[in-house]
Formats: structure tokens, C-alpha cells, sequence
């Protein structure tokens, strides 16, 4: 079966490996990692090659992220050396920020303390690192500005920390299967990643951008390409599920034992035994005719970077099994696309008020196919997303909006209209015959004949490779992890877990559900790691190994 391998290398010097070396030989040199303080006899850091997994294997890496969206190429990005630095020639708006980043010219923002510089900031993230970070790569947005990023980005190669991306398909993340007919909420220039301007991008792909917002298709190609052309690809792997991702502990009393997955009631009842190691991550990788080739790693550090895209909510009710109710927009474009909702007398029932609601409205809307809105909020509740947007930049969902305080449901309303709104109903109960029952604040019930029920209301994080689903890293312990409601909590600094040492969280899992605002995850995630790293360099030598090993 399968395995993958290991070459190790350091800014630029590769070491081979022969087939004789056993992977405890080649990996005992994973010190070598700990930087350049160990003199030019380092040698060697692990990469892995593309072809291959590993496998039951005693290799440790530094660190693992799952999930392969913005946020986990972001990380990878600044994990493999990438550091940015004041431009000579930038002034931020922000005078105070200015002179705190004037202090510290000549190091790069990763090496600064992350705190200091964020004190004082405001923006639309509740994390402070991201709102720095965002201010540093777009000043002033907020207000309407479009300044240019007052930093620079270096490769410091031995800065580098090996590193593998696992994701289920390819580098984008969810932005691979989002529908392709909508426009994205951000501007263009919100969604690039550092060191690649969007628009330029676009510009040698010879597309032309048509005001500041772009297709989800043109975002997907874009993060392929920036994997790419910034060298990350070695650290991807892509096909990759994981089942379990467990923590190994150590007997304190046995120096010679094995570390081994300890039941969580064992474990509470003689905590003071054992001593935390590394994670396990187990998984399985698809590969060519469908086969799934089963994989086993080890990790000091793992970063969960899935989004929370991966289970959408239910509504939990009564049929809502049945198949004429989907749960996600490329279910209900792919019933568009295949005209089996076209020419259809009945309505589509679509139940959310966010913005995946107001997107299948406008494709309903825009394919002739009549809709019935459901929502549980009063169109003039001052939560709702669209009171959020500027009218001239988003008139789509703005015109979804006018629709939703005009055209409400009355016992006057023409039931042959193309769009009719329910404020503040719920649904009851789906019927096998296609009807649906809904049931208004009030308690007045009424029936509808469906051609299709489309429910979105949200979505989870798939977290079931974790104990108790991960609900245990949550603000709330009894509940599910939600972007909004029950987030990951992080430390404010590291996005290190509160709950779980050595487990990082960025993205949408700590309610960066933004492009723009995920990225300040990256940052403060490379800073914890690399400040490590350094105590680690210095460790080394003071215990005697300035010279390096040959």
C-alpha cells in the first residue's frame, strides 16, 4: 500500500535519502527545523514529496492544518518564510498605529508584538490580530478608501516550519463548489491573499474586472494559482479526509512506553499519570478508480482551518428528509440547471433571510420560477444583513430586500405572484405529497403545494475527527460549534484553543467568516509557532548542539 515519503531541506540544500535510511533515521534530524541559530552545518528541514502519504509512520511534523480554503493557505504561505515588513515609503492613515510600527521598522510584523500594535484598533472583526492585520493590508477600507497595503513581503527561507494542507479537494476550499452565478459579497481586492494583488492577477489572465465584485469561480481560480505560483504546492495534499484526530499521552512512570490515545474518563481519573504529547491524525486519501488509501500522522501542532461550510443547518422538522427539500445552493442550481423546476406551476419554498437565501431568491427570480420566502425575523429587524449594505454596491440583494418588506403575505395576495414573503413564520412539517405547513407568530397555520423546498439557514463545521464533535473547544461546551453563535475559543493573540494546548483555530471557527479578516489567523498563529521555535533554538544550544549536526 502506498505511503507518503520524506526528503528533508533547508533554503534551497536538499539531502537525499536512501532507500536503507528507516524514517526514525531521516526524522531524528527534525531538529534541524529549529533554525538558523544552529550554524550552516544545518542542513535539512522535512518536506514531503507530492506523490505519496504517509502511513502508520513514526514521523513527527511541526504542524498540520486541515482544510485548504483562504485561511489555510494564508498559514501556509507565512509558515513557509514569508514575512512582511513596513514599506519604506508607507504612511498608515491611522498616525498612532504609525508610530508604533515606526518603532520597529527593521523587524518584520510577525516578530512584533501583536497586542501593542493592536490596542486601540476598531473594526468588523471581534479577533483584534485581524483587525490590525486587515487595517495593514487595507487602510481605512471601512470608510470607503481603497489605500494600498503599507507592507512588503520577504521569503526568509529559514524562517521556514515544514508543514503539511490537507483538504478534500483543491486548494480553495469551499469556494470550489460555490455557485457560479452569483456575485461574492466582497470586492475583489477584499478576497486576495497576501503578496498577489487580485487585479493584477486578473489582468495577465487577460479577464477584465467589471466593477470591484467578482464571480466565487474567478476567487477559486485565483487561490489555485496563488498556491502555485507562491511555491506552497509541496505542503498540499489534496483528496484527503480526515476521521480522527486524537491527542497521544505518555506515562510519567514508564520512560520507556509508548505513547498511546487515552480514554478521556482514564485519563480524568489519573490526569496527574501522564504527560500530553503530540496529535494523531488519521485519515484516508482517495486516490485514482476511487480507492481510499488509509493514512496516519503525527503532529506537535494542529491548525484547523475547515471553515463552516460543511453541514448545513436543519430546521429539524417533520419530512425535511424528503427529497424535494435541498440544503445548499448547488443542490438547488443543479435542479435549475437540469429544468426539473422550470415551467412548474408551484412555488419554490425557500426558508432563511441571510444572504445564501436572498442569492437562490435571485436564481429562483431569475429562471421564472415563483417563490415563497420564509423567515422568522421582522423585515425590520435591524440584524438583518442587508440594513448592512450599501444599496449602491450590492442592488441585487437590496432589490431581494425591497421584495421582503413589499410583497408580504396577505389574505389579499395573488397566489399566482412570483414572489410572496412570510415574516416571521416557521415551518412545521413537510409533506410527501409536496406540501409544506407554516405557522405564523401568531399561531395561524396555513398549507402550500411545493415544486421544491430549499433551507438555508446556515451551516456547521464538520468537527466529528474531534472528541465530542469538538463542541468541547467551544464558548459553550453543550453546544455545537457555529461561526456566530458558539465559536472556537482562542486566545485573542495565538489563536491557540483556550481548551487544548498545541490546537490552533482561524477562519470561520473563530467568527472570521470574511476573506479579509481571516488572514490576521495566519499572522497570529505564525507568530506563536515561530516565538517557539525560537525558544526551541536556544534550548538547543545551550544544551549543546551549536555545531550543528552533520
Amino acid at each position: 500500500m502506498p505511503v507518503w515519503c520524506c526528503r528533508c531541506s533547508l533554503a534551497g540544500h536538499f539531502r537525499d535519502y536512501s532507500d536503507t535510511e528507516t524514517e526514525g533515521e531521516i526524522f531524528n534530524s527534525l531538529v534541524q527545523y529549529f533554525g538558523d541559530n544552529l550554524g550552516p552545518k544545518v542542513k535539512g528541514m522535512p518536506l514531503v514529496e507530492e506523490t505519496s502519504l504517509l502511513e502508520d509512520s513514526s514521523v513527527t511534523l511541526p504542524v498540520v492544518i486541515i482544510g485548504n480554503g483562504p485561511s489555510g493557505i494564508c498559514l501556509s504561505y507565512m509558515l513557509s518564510g514569508y514575512r512582511p515588513y513596513l514599506s519604506s515609503e508607507a504612511i498608515h492613515p491611522n498616525t498612532i498605529l504609525h508610530s508604533k510600527l515606526e518603532e520597529a521598522r527593521h523587524l518584520s510584523i510577525v516578530d512584533q508584538d501583536l497586542e501593542y500594535l493592536s490596542e486601540g484598533l476598531e473594526g468588523r472583526s471581534s479577533n483584534p490580530v485581524a483587525v490590525l492585520f486587515d487595517t495593514l493590508l487595507h487602510p481605512d477600507a471601512d470608510f470607503g478608501y481603497d489605500y494600498p497595503s503599507i507592507l512588503h513581503w520577504k521569503l526568509e527561507q529559514h524562517h521556514y516550519i515544514p508543514h503539511l494542507v490537507l483538504g478534500k479537494g483543491p486548494p480553495g476550499g469551499a469556494w470550489n463548489n460555490m455557485e457560479g452565478s452569483m456575485l461574492t459579497i466582497s470586492f475583489g481586492n477584499w478576497m486576495e491573499l497576501p503578496g498577489l494583488k487580485f487585479k493584477d492577477w486578473m489582468s495577465s489572465k487577460r479577464r477584465n474586472l467589471k466593477g470591484d465584485r467578482v464571480m466565487p469561480e474567478e476567487i477559486a481560480r485565483y487561490y489555485k494559482h496563488y498556491v502555485n505560483v507562491m511555491g506552497l504546492q509541496k505542503n498540499f495534499r489534496e483528496n484527503t479526509y480526515i476521521t480522527s484526530v486524537s491527542r497521544l499521552y505518555r506515562d510519567q512512570g514508564d520512560n520507556g512506553s509508548q505513547d498511546k490515545d487515552i480514554s478521556t474518563k482514564h485519563l480524568q481519573n489519573q490526569k496527574s499519570k501522564f504527560v500530553k504529547r503530540n496529535w494523531e491524525i488519521r485519515g484516508y486519501q482517495r486516490i485514482a478508480g476511487g480507492s481510499h488509501v488509509p493514512f496516519c500522522l503525527f503532529a506537535e501542532n494542529v491548525a484547523l482551518a475547515t471553515g463552516t461550510l460543511d453541514s448545513p443547518a436543519h430546521l429539524e422538522v417533520e419530512g425535511e428528509e424528503l427529497p424535494f427539500v435541498f440544503h445548499s445552493m448547488p443542490e438547488f442550481g443543479a435542479a435549475i440547471n437540469k429544468r426539473k423546476l422550470c415551467g412548474r406551476a408551484d412555488p419554490v419554498l425557500i426558508v432563511g433571510s441571510g444572504l445564501t437565501a436572498a442569492d437562490a431568491v435571485l436564481c429562483a427570480y431569475n429562471n421564472n420560477i415563483p417563490v415563497i420566502h420564509v423567515f422568522r425575523r421582522r423585515v425590520t429587524d435591524p440584524s438583518l444583513i442587508f440594513k448592512q449594505l450599501p444599496q449602491k454596491l450590492y442592488p441585487e440583494y437590496h432589490k431581494v430586500y425591497h421584495m421582503m418588506c413589499t410583497q408580504t403575505y396577505s389574505a389579499d395576495s395573488d397566489p399566482s405572484s412570483d414572489y410572496t414573503s412570510f415574516p416571521e413564520h416557521r415551518v412545521l412539517s413537510f409533506k410527501s405529497d409536496m406540501k409544506c405547513i407554516l405557522q405564523s407568530v401568531s399561531g395561524l397555520k396555513k398549507i402550500f403545494k411545493l415544486s421544491a423546498a430549499v433551507v438555508l439557514i446556515g451551516s456547521h463545521p464538520n468537527l466529528s475527527f474531534l472528541k465530542e464533535q469538538g463542541c468541547y473547544l467551544g464558548h459553550n461546551s453543550s453546544q455545537p460549534i457555529t461561526c456566530k453563535g458558539n465559536p472556537v475559543e482562542v486566545d485573542a493573540y495565538t489563536y491557540e484553543c483556550v481548551k487544548e494546548a498545541n490546537l490552533f483555530a482561524l477562519g470561520p471557527l473563530v467568527g472570521d467568516n470574511f476573506v479579509r479578516f481571516l488572514k490576521g489567523g495566519a499572522l497570529g498563529v505564525t507568530r506563536c509557532l515561530a516565538t517557539r521555535q525560537k525558544k526551541k533554538q536556544h534550548l538547543f544550544v545551550e544544551r549543546g548542539g551549536g555545531d550543528g549536526i552533520a
